[in-house]
């Protein structure tokens, strides 16, 4: 297998420890493994990538996306909220917009998404939703290191009126959900020389049964696969598990005994202790003491004013915080700044959810979570993943901490190479094979067919200029 060398001005290795700051280093990787990393080395490589003046880290681990559909959350959430959801989108927003999809749209969003992703550096993803067969295809031709957990569940919530969370349920149809899903972990996980992987998605925890979510727990250890579960994400939620069974969301799972540190929780940021709440704390002890790693995705919560008490409440918890996207824009620098910054607004402290922390939770977390020691590092036997980034950028300069810089200053266009599994899959700040204003072209045209389908699909018929009015009103033309 060729082998080739990367020099740098600056790379953040890991010591087998933590991550230290490599200066004028160099890594080798041959195939798809990375062969050696430090200041020098004597045998002859097959190839040289000069980085001289740029950032080499990790690829980063994106743990909680919804790549079919998210993109056209845009220019349709933002700035809207029902305050009887308590400002979540999860009851009226999501239902119109899903409903007024189809299959072509959603097949554009992972496209979309997918490019998003490979150009904000994120390597390996964690990917909830439908077109599960088409993600796995087009995963495997991008390049993308994706672990595909179709979602199954035994009801459906809706909103008759605006007013109130109901619950439509059909375990039987949750049942095939679960063996379809099952069907594809073992038909694609190890395809793509092992680049696509599966997971079980029991969709939320206020739409499953315990059988269902016992079964999957028992399943998932017998397949040796991770679980994600959407848990304590609304004040709704939180109430309603509170009305079925006395107890958090988080304590029920517990006392069904679905939790352990194969359980990624999906967001588990409405819980005891918060003002989101007002009920006693408990909650963290209980995601602390069974190890359950959490996916935390700052920005979909942020928009609405919702922020997580606090990321730094968790990590001095002792959990392992990750960082997801969940919706658009699938940019985890993104995500990273946010968890930073909404962490040091609610603690009122600059010196909590640091540098260090998010971009530790970018890496080694995610591969924490997801059991590999071979991701979220720059170490000989690691994944050749990585990211390079050009360091005389506005953004990026000037340099002294190349963390911080990326955490609070990168964007997408500082960005010029991404390296998965050994193979260049951007470079010069494009994904390679794909027509990028193509992939533009077609949301816009998916969009443009969804919005006025909104009306079908939104309990009180309202149209999508209803659900969310335009910004400013259109221009009428003075005819005087």
């Amino acid at each position: 297998m060729a082998t080739t060398a990367i020099r740098a001005s600056h790379i953040i290795a890991y010591d087998g420890q933590e991550h230290r700051h490599l200066r004028d280093g160099l890594i080798v990787y041959e195939g798809n493994t990375i062969r050696h990393v430090g200041r020098t080395y004597d045998e002859p490589v097959d190839r040289t990538i000069d980085a001289t003046g740029k950032l080499v880290t990790p690829g980063l681990i994106n743990t909680h996306a919804h790549l079919a559909g998210s993109p056209l959350d845009k220019s349709f959430i933002e700035d809207r909220g029902n305050p009887q959801f308590y400002m979540s989108g999860l009851f009226e927003f999501l239902p119109a917009r899903g409903g007024a999809m189809t299959s072509e749209d959603a097949r554009t969003c992972i496209d979309f998404s997918m490019v998003e992703l490979l150009r904000s550096g994120t390597t390996t993803i964690l990917e909830m939703g439908g077109q599960s067969e088409y993600m796995a295809k087009r995963a495997g031709e991008l390049g993308l290191r994706a672990y595909i957990g179709p979602m199954y569940r035994d009801g459906r919530w809706y909103t008759p009126d605006g007013r109130q969370v109901c619950y439509d349920w059909d375990e039987a149809a949750g049942r095939e959900s679960f063996r379809q899903a099952v069907e594809f972990i073992e038909t694609h996980s190890g395809t793509y020389n092992d680049r696509i992987r599966g997971f079980l998605s029991p969709s939320q925890v206020d739409t499953c049964t315990a059988e269902l979510l016992q079964e999957t727990h028992a399943l998932a250890e017998q397949l040796d696969v991770p679980v994600q579960i959407h848990v304590s994400q609304s004040v709704n939620e939180f109430q309603t598990m509170l009305q079925r069974h006395g107890k958090t969301p988080l304590a029920w799972l517990r006392d069904i005994g679905v939790l352990s540190p194969r359980v990624l929780l999906g967001h588990a940021i409405i819980i005891g202790g918060t003002s989101w709440t007002n009920y006693p704390a408990g909650d963290l002890a209980i995601i602390a003491d069974a190890g359950c790693p959490v996916a935390h995705a700052p920005w979909v919560f942020a928009r609405r004013g919702i922020a997580m008490e606090s990321f730094q409440r968790y990590l001095d918890a002792g959990i392992t915080m990750t960082l997801g996207t969940d919706t658009s824009p699938q940019n985890i620098i993104q995500a990273m700044r946010w968890a930073a910054v909404v962490s040091k607004i609610v603690d009122r402290n600059t010196e909590v959810a640091t540098a260090r922390e998010v971009f530790n939770a970018a890496t080694l977390g995610g591969a924490n979570a997801l059991e590999r020691e071979d991701l979220g590092r720059i170490a000989a036997g690691a994944k050749a993943d990585l990211l390079i980034f050009d360091s005389a950028t506005l953004n990026m300069s000037p340099m002294r901490d190349p963390v911080k810089n990326l955490v609070y200053y990168a964007e997408m266009e500082d960005l010029h190479t991404v390296v998965i599994d050994g193979e260049t899959v951007l470079e010069k700040g494009r994904v390679l094979n794909v027509d990028q204003q193509e992939v533009a072209r077609r949301l816009q045209a998916a969009g443009e067919r969804m919005w006025p389908k909104m009306a079908e699909n939104d309990w009180a018929g309202r149209e999508a200029d209803q659900l969310s009015p335009l910004t400013f009103p259109a221009w009428v033309e003075n005819e005087a």
